[in-house]
């Protein structure tokens, strides 16, 4: 028995290594399950496809990945300590934002401190329910893999008319031009309700009081629902705080009183109100599962038309309405659904035709206290894009700006604005080539701006890279992507991110923002 035991030790030790041994590569694909070796500092060395596979394409396993960075931020510390007690947790996942996984941690024995993280889908659902789970997985994939080449076509799209634009404000063109950013502001809006729904949107999450939330948006609701709807706000008190992004919060309450409205047709009853639940065991809902634990609860309901019985299993689908003839989307519900779950939060909904239907939300409760309030902007539609306006140039010296990025369409774009704003530009397509062109000696650069997805080594590595020859140069990144969904805690490592599609105003006040002082040479 010891000399097994020395055996595996000696095989584990190797797994440290920057090449796993092949026979542990081997062991660990015979497990069945998903399963990783973790180090004596918790980070990952080797795993499995079935590890990989539970991870998923949004949240690939790296060599060096810490676990902390493995798990969504709601309730973390409360999984960490589990899984160091030995107990069966059930996790999400940073990024990943569906159903949870069961998830056991056990060391091994020896100096070493290694242990074995496992990974396992809960008990199998019923057929109906596997079928529509894996439905709507497939559609999020789908959803949040399209994100980042439409947005890289919009930026260019937007980008290309803003610089136009700010040439001609008052040309012939003006008026064709406008119209061309306010159609991409539209298709941008159509992503962002795609990426809420594949839960990869990216949140500005907050510490919010949920009756202050509701009640601010009671007269703008009011006006909305127009005279017919009697709309009726009863907020339970004690208020519950809850952790969300604000704006989020505000059209998930837009989206679900404006379906309320729309199932009203003759006008009726609206109620919103605010509640509080404590669940001591796992609860199925629909398709979903509610783990135990402390709730603040939102409550929606209408005495409309009510939900036809066989929608009902799709009610949360992308594209998926009962009034097509009405000029539904069929994207108002599944991106509510999206925003409750990767804020950590669930939903159902009940509904009976000719009663009515409630929708209701549990959103983990918050015990801190509420964040101080900023201003918000509720957005009911998609508003024209207009450029930014001009930002007179600034003399930056001759350190030069780093750009990396694949598309040439949006290198050529931020390249010219990132001159007209006093930067000089070294530019390379891939992060291989920037690296190549610092190897032949071409002068350290003032800072970096990086897509992330690219062919090859990607933005985060390549930031990575040149951190270790400049630890203080400064990163900017542009992404479709959720900082959530990269895996990673950007404002630890000072990295600022850049949602895609953006202005080239913004990208030009995004990066003045992470110079330091003394960079700026007025001449």
């Amino acid at each position: 028995m010891t000399e097994s035991r020395n055996r595996l030790q000696a095989l584990l030790r190797r797994a440290l290594r920057p090449n796993p041994d092949p026979m542990l590569r081997a062991v660990l694909e015979a497990a069945g399950v998903g399963m990783a070796l973790l180090d004596a500092e918790d980070r990952l060395t080797a795993w499995n496809s079935d590890f990989a596979g539970l991870c998923g394409p949004m949240l690939p396993p790296r060599d060096g990945l810490p676990l902390t960075q493995l798990l969504a931020r709601e309730g973390r510390e409360e999984v960490l300590a589990a899984l160091s007690g030995g107990q069966k947790q059930l996790v999400t996942l940073a990024g990943e934002g569906g159903p949870k996984l069961e998830a056991e941690r056990r060391p091994l024995p020896g100096p070493d401190r290694l242990s074995v993280l496992r990974l396992a889908r809960p008990a199998s659902r019923p057929p109906e329910q596997a079928a529509a789970a894996a439905r709507l997985q497939a559609v999020g994939a789908l959803a949040g893999g399209i994100a980042h080449d439409f947005n890289n076509l919009l930026t260019a799209i937007a980008g290309s008319a803003e610089a136009a634009l700010t040439r001609a404000p008052d040309g012939p063109a003006a008026p064709e031009l406008r119209q061309v950013m306010e159609s991409a502001g539209r298709g941008a809006a159509l992503v962002r309700q795609l990426l809420a729904f594949a839960r990869q949107q990216a949140l500005r999450p907050r510490v919010v009081d949920l009756n202050e939330a509701v009640a601010s948006m009671g007269e703008l609701l009011k006006r909305l629902l127009g005279s017919r709807v009697k709309l009726a706000l009863t907020l339970e008190e004690p208020a519950r705080r809850v952790r969300i992004d604000p704006t989020q919060l505000d059209q998930v309450i837009m989206n679900l009183a404006l379906n309320a409205r729309d199932a009203m047709p003759e006008g009726g009853a609206m109620r919103i109100g605010t509640g509080h639940a404590v669940v001591l065991r796992p609860e199925q809902l629909g398709n979903e599962t509610l783990p135990a634990g402390r709730y603040a609860l939102l409550e929606v309901s209408d005495s409309g038309v009510g939900i036809p019985a066989d929608a009902l299993p799709r009610i949360f689908d992308p594209f998926f309405t009962t009034r097509r003839d009405q000029g539904g989307t069929g994207l108002g519900l599944s991106t509510v659904h999206g925003i409750v779950r990767q804020s950590g939060g669930f939903i159902s909904v009940d509904s009976k035709q000719g009663e009515g239907s409630r929708f209701r939300i549990w959103l983990p409760r918050h015990d801190g206290p509420a964040d101080p309030p900023v201003p918000t902007a509720m957005v009911a539609a998609p508003g024209p894009a207009l450029p930014a306006p001009a930002v007179p140039a600034v003399h930056y010296g001759s350190m030069p700006v780093l750009l990396v990025e694949d598309e040439v369409p949006l290198l050529r774009l931020a390249e010219r604005a990132l001159r007209r704003a006093g930067f000089e530009v070294m530019s390379a397509g891939c992060a291989e080539e920037a690296l190549e062109m610092l190897d032949r000696g071409a002068p350290a650069p003032l800072a970096m701006v990086s897509d992330v997805v690219m062919p090859g080594m990607d933005g985060l590595e390549l930031a990575g890279r040149l951190r270790a020859i400049w630890p203080d140069l400064p990163v900017l990144l542009v992404s479709g992507y959720a900082e959530a969904a990269l895996g990673r805690d950007l404002a630890a490592e000072r990295i600022r991110l850049l949602a895609k599609p953006y202005s080239l105003g913004s990208l030009v006040a995004e990066l003045r923002a992470i110079l330091p002082a003394g960079a700026v040479k007025v001449s």
